[in-house]
């Protein structure tokens, strides 16, 4: 039997998926070989000896230690395009609101409770401070065409919008699910020049931390509007109220409220609602629950944050070995193996920055001290032997 501890409440779309004569699901397991999560944070966890994998019911992992579990061969799982539906509809909404005042209009119009017959012609009087552009023909920029920016893009499109879009990672599979009228460009800048409307589609590292800054605000268009529905640290915020106060940016959106940018005139601040509704959740929970017994029972990695995708059928015993990616560990691996007499039918060695993951068809008999040979390798971090 596994173990799958959840540290969040995982909607049942995800772990009905697991076969309860294989598993057992409980938010106090001890000592888990998975770990479902949403949003709680792991930084501080000592993490057992079985623990095999994590799963994050979304697509960011700030809250997980991802290197911490490279090093110790725990497989960092997220759910990308899980939630990618959701977020696209709340930045649409972001794109309305931030033109037509919306929340400041209805929050005035609560104030006029009480002036009876009078309320109609107060309305008509004080609407006027509330107007706004329309998005029709209007340019939205796209930093991050990833499987939210793709949607986002299609969406603007539909709704009259010119776009131009940025990534300088774009995948085949988010180019293909591209609309042909999205303009892509190699270079950030010509984004910032044109667009009316900014919105920023990304995964927050090192390298994307303030992405929005005051550099690039100085590029864009006066009065343009930047919404920020991925993360908080992406943008700088004393730049941007910096920015607000000038007039050089007429709002700001984001679904990551600090103390910060709470009470900034022109911030329309969205308590993380991104992915929060129930299909979204269902989706994230369902497709982590997946990846785990996929690895789990074959050893295949998708979706990994951490370890390369690797998928691999075995006629025999398949050996999943996670290592280090340095040279002459494949040798090792083979040595090992036909000293011990098994022929190998099949190999597939994957390798993600530092980290690599070599499966193994064998066929003969996997002993204990074969696989404690395998172990001793130098850069071995972890066997698995499958049957």
């Amino acid at each position: 039997m596994y173990n799958i501890q959840t540290l969040n409440k995982i909607s049942k779309y995800g772990t009905d998926n697991f076969d309860t004569s294989k598993y057992i699901i409980s938010d106090a397991s001890e000592n888990p070989d998975a770990i479902m999560v949403r949003s709680a944070a792991m930084h501080d966890m000592e993490f057992g000896s079985n623990l095999l994998a994590i799963a994050r019911a979304g697509a960011g992992v700030n809250n997980i230690p991802v290197d911490k579990c490279a090093a110790e061969g725990i497989c960092v799982f997220n759910t990308p395009g899980a939630n990618a539906n959701a977020v696209k509809e709340l930045v649409i909404a972001g794109l309305l609101i931030s033109s037509r005042k919306v929340p400041e209009a209805m929050a005035w119009a609560q104030t006029l409770k009480g002036n009876g017959a009078e309320v109609g012609k107060m309305v008509e009087k004080g609407k006027s401070q509330f107007a706004g552009p329309e998005i029709m023909g209007k340019t939205l920029g796209i930093i991050g065409l990833g499987a939210i920016g793709v949607l986002v893009a299609n969406a603007a499109l539909a709704l009259g919008m010119k776009v131009v879009g940025y990534d300088p990672f774009l995948s085949v599979k988010s180019a293909l699910g591209l609309d042909p009228a999205v303009k892509t460009v190699s270079d950030v800048k010509e984004v910032y020049a044109v667009s009316d409307y900014i919105t920023v589609h990304v995964p927050y590292n090192a390298d994307t931390k303030g992405t929005i800054n005051a550099d690039t605000i100085a590029l864009m268009k006066d009065g343009v509007r930047i919404l920020n529905f991925a993360r908080g640290e992406l943008v700088d915020n004393d730049a941007v109220k910096a920015a607000l106060e000038s007039g050089k940016v007429a709002a700001y959106v984001v679904d990551f409220p600090s103390d910060e940018v709470l009470g900034v005139k022109n911030v329309i601040a969205i308590p993380h609602l991104g992915a929060s509704t129930p299909e979204s959740e269902d989706n994230c929970a369902m497709m982590a629950a997946l990846e785990l017994i996929d690895y789990i029972e074959n050893g295949n990695i998708k979706n990994s944050v951490n370890y390369p995708d690797a998928s691999m059928n075995a006629s025999g015993t398949k050996i999943c070995v996670m290592h280090k990616n340095v040279p002459a560990v494949i040798s090792a691996l083979t040595t090992a193996l036909g000293d011990a007499g098994i022929n190998i039918e099949n190999m597939l060695n994957k390798s993600k920055k530092d980290y690599a993951y070599t499966m193994i068809d064998a066929i003969g008999e996997v002993s204990d001290a074969v696989i404690e040979k395998l172990n001793s390798v130098e850069a071995v971090i972890r066997v698995r032997v499958i049957k």
